[in-house]
């Protein structure tokens, strides 16, 4: 499995795949179309507590290596694992999840396009959720170092503009305009940072088509520096670093701390 994402058609056509493991992103939601229900088979990726450092005063903290190896084991994940991650805001906390297998070496995984709301569109089969049974995986993790910016690096790209850092969120956060949904944190942005709202790479929850994507990167003139994603707290940045991926061959990382961090430093 090579591809960036998966196609619901896809996934229902695999699903008896031995070496596919599905993982269920959800985070909890108010809407009851999507409540306690997932695709069959699911293994439920608990993004806040499981799979982020909890000692972190910062949300969605990347974990070590060692924790999110111990993690993937207990969902049953093996190194050979080909894994499709959705969830069921359609393209929201599954960018992440992508993002964290392969900051951890894991190449064989892809996104679900559309998440749960295209699977449901499409006529396929739903069940309530249910605990993970699978027996412990032996997956390895292999941190990529180089896929992760701190505030330091951050900082001193400020001045020396080596990267170019792209921040996910609104334009009215992005400027200052708008509040921060965090109480107490003030809105505006990184010095030279540019604004790419994830909102923008998606259409009717799915990504938008390739040559809509060029145009959009095309548009920030980013030429060939190293890109650098931010946000809130890293979740929406991996919407538009998954996003570029189809278009730009530009290293790219994400500063995992984004705007909380920042904004919390500089106060």
């Amino acid at each position: 499995m090579t591809e960036l994402i998966a196609s619901s058609v896809w996934l229902y056509n695999n699903l008896e795949d031995p070496e596919l493991i599905v993982l269920d992103a959800s985070p909890k939601t108010e809407k009851p179309d999507f409540e306690n229900i997932g695709i069959k088979g699911a293994r439920h990726f608990d993004l806040k507590y499981e799979f982020s450092d909890t000692s972190s005063e910062l949300p969605n903290t990347l974990p070590s290596p060692k924790q999110f190896e111990n993690s993937c084991r207990k969902l049953g994940i093996n190194n050979s694992s080909k894994i499709v991650v959705y969830d069921n805001l359609g393209i929201y906390i599954s960018p992440r999840v992508w993002w964290m297998f392969k900051v951890m070496g894991h190449q064989n995984i892809a996104v679900l396009n559309g998440g749960l709301p295209e699977w449901i569109r499409r006529g396929y089969e739903t069940v309530q959720q249910k605990e993970n049974n699978s027996k412990p995986g032996n997956f390895e993790a292999k941190f990529q170092s180089e896929m992760v910016k701190d505030y330091d690096f951050v900082s001193s790209n400020v001045s020396l503009q080596q990267s170019v850092l792209i921040d996910a969120r609104s334009g009215g956060r992005f400027e200052g305009i708008a509040p921060e949904p965090r109480e107490g944190l003030p809105s505006g942005h990184i010095p030279g940072s540019l604004n790419l709202p994830y909102t923008d790479v998606l259409k009717n929850g799915k990504f938008k088509s390739r040559e809509d994507l060029s145009e959009i990167f095309n548009n920030l003139k980013i030429n060939e520096k190293p890109l650098v994603f931010s946000c809130g707290s890293g979740v929406t940045a991996c919407i538009i670093l998954l996003a570029s991926e189809f278009v730009l061959k530009n290293d790219k990382s994400v500063y995992d701390g984004s705007w909380t961090e920042w904004a919390q430093i500089k106060k």
